[in-house]
């Protein structure tokens, strides 16, 4: 028997950040955020040899440990442990033996969310094969304990519930970890016209989001009010976005879009560099009407709104800056698991 399961990565149109604790503790936070077809996948294979193995597909990287009810985390595996080991001490299982394969198809640190749908894949893989008693809530929540608590991993909420519902979601955070998916659904040519218009472009640089975040958190809890202003914005951008999204006013998107960006700067000094700024003006300067970086900021993925038939121009121009457009599509499933 084989346990298999994919997650799909995500792109933040409105509101990024204001999942973040304890910014979405204080005042509330929103996001509108939808998932891609790009996904990360994970195999799980039964053993019976008392080992557990981790593998990530398409590298050298391989960790073979005797079986035990707790793993010591080690270095490029924290999310397999961190995934095992949660799940044997909150349904106080016996140790384990299998082999447990991941593979991604983006680069990690590239904005995605590919660190949490990693691990909601991996913890997918367990749950279909142990038949835990989870909901999507369930696992979209006990993703983010692990990573945020277990791991001790600097980041928001967003993520791990976009991967295991999947579609367009307008997200609500509140105090005690509460979450709200609100699944938008938009009308066939909405969805078509926004994939039309809509170009990702990957700045072939990745970064790690956790300084980024602790910058962030510090400016909260500093009371920077300059910083937490541009959250508030942030916050009614996705309800704008929402608003647009939901009566088809599509020739807004760009605008809003624009608006989250000039405001997602105000939050962290690292957000954005002189490289993020030219592909940023070299893509509005060639039709673009708004976009922004996708994730916590630094490089990554970026994605723009090209209104009417600029997009081929748009791509023609920030290509030559040095990174590659990536094609996508959106998807409408989340979470997804199997047996064979």
């Amino acid at each position: 028997m084989i346990i298999r399961s994919k997650a799909p990565l995500r792109i933040g149109l409105a509101g990024g950040g204001t999942d973040v604790s304890p910014y979405s503790d204080l005042y509330g936070g929103a996001i509108l955020n939808a998932t891609i077809d790009l996904y990360a996948y994970a195999t799980l294979e039964p053993l019976n040899n008392n080992c557990i193995e981790f593998v990530i597909d398409g590298t050298e990287q391989t960790l073979k440990l005797n079986s035990s009810k707790e793993l010591e985390l080690v270095s490029g595996f924290e999310l397999f442990t961190g995934v095992y080991n949660r799940v044997v001490k909150q349904f106080n299982l016996s140790a384990l033996s299998f082999r447990l394969t991941s593979y991604i198809e983006a680069p990690q640190g590239s904005g995605l969310g590919t660190s949490s749908t990693i691990v909601v894949s991996l913890l997918g893989a367990f749950v279909e094969w142990l038949k835990l008693p989870l909901g999507k809530y369930d696992i979209a929540h006990l993703a983010y304990e692990i990573e945020r608590i277990d791991l001790k991993m600097a980041g928001g909420k967003q993520d791990q519930y976009a991967a295991t519902f999947g579609g367009i979601n307008f997200l609500e955070f509140f105090e005690n970890d509460k979450v709200i998916v609100n699944p938008l659904q938009l009308k066939n040519e909405i969805l078509f016209e926004l994939e039309t218009c809509l170009l990702l472009y990957f700045t072939a640089t990745q970064r790690l989001s956790a300084s980024i975040i602790t910058e962030q958190v510090k400016n909260v809890n500093e009371k920077n009010e300059k910083s937490i202003d541009a959250m508030h914005n942030l916050k009614e951008q996705a309800l704008q976005m929402k608003d647009a999204l939901l009566r088809g006013e599509l020739n807004k998107i760009g605008e809003i879009l624009h608006f989250g960006w000039q405001n997602k700067k105000q939050m962290a000094n690292s957000i954005s560099n002189t490289n993020i700024d030219l592909i940023y003006t070299t893509a509005l300067n060639n039709g673009a009407s708004g976009g922004k970086i996708s994730g916590a900021g630094g490089g990554g993925f970026m994605f723009f709104y090209c209104p009417m038939v600029t997009k081929l121009k748009v791509a023609k121009a920030i290509q030559n800056l040095g990174g590659n457009v990536q094609s996508f599509k959106f998807t409408q499933h989340g979470l997804t698991t199997w047996r064979i």
